[in-house]
């Protein structure tokens, strides 16, 4: 209590850390999971291709303990995130708080339930039809449809279901390589070759 970022104090065992102000990478490596988040790498994409910005309002639906609803209530002006497990939304809705975001709305309910308009539509759970439908009659015209699924059979719904109904449709995969560097030289130390899968549909 009463420290500021940038502080310097030490543990019970004389360990000396710097106090810093948390930030949605942070969040994704310590927050309480309830299972596989989105991968960083993932939600950035999802970021860079619906072109999210600080006036959006966002529906995210399939919750889980919420990392990507903190990203992009990072950005965007408001988040309603939905999560049909109640005990995965109680866990999210902790995660929030600690994030210390008002502007990202935990709902335990079914998407298929919302209301409203928005500019981004966001689906990370198992993509039917339905869903898809639900989220072009959400979205404002021009907006951003946005789905997560880690199997090509799953994409293939998105896909064709998306590709109905919008203007735009495209699917990416984002492969990524961290760099080590070491006295011997510099080389790549991990891969992860594969995720999932990023669909993203205008209306």
């Amino acid at each position: 209590a009463g420290m500021s970022p940038g502080d310097e104090i030490e543990t019970h065992l004389g360990t000396p850390f710097t106090v810093l102000r948390p930030r949605s990478t942070d969040f994704f490596v310590h927050a309480k999971r309830s299972g596989a988040p989105m991968l960083p790498k993932d939600i950035g994409m999802v970021i860079a291709y619906t072109g999210m910005s600080r006036s959006d309002i966002v529906l995210d639906a399939g919750t889980g303990s919420g990392v990507a609803a903190i990203y992009f209530g990072n950005i965007a002006r408001e988040v309603k995130t939905y999560e049909v497990r109640p005990e995965f939304a109680r866990l999210a809705a902790k995660n929030v708080r600690d994030a210390r975001l008002g502007n990202v709305e935990v709902i335990a309910a079914d998407m298929l339930e919302a209301t409203g308009e928005f500019d981004v539509v966001h689906l990370d759970l198992m993509i039917t039809p339905a869903h898809i439908e639900h989220a072009f009659s959400l979205l404002r015209p021009g907006g951003y449809l946005a789905c997560y699924t880690p199997f090509l059979e799953h994409t293939f719904v998105a896909l064709d279901a998306a590709g109905s109904l919008f203007r735009d449709t495209h699917c990416y995969e984002c492969m990524e390589r961290e760099l080590t560097r070491s006295g011997r030289g510099t080389r790549p130390s991990t891969r992860v070759a594969h995720s999932g899968y990023i669909t993203v549909a205008r209306k």
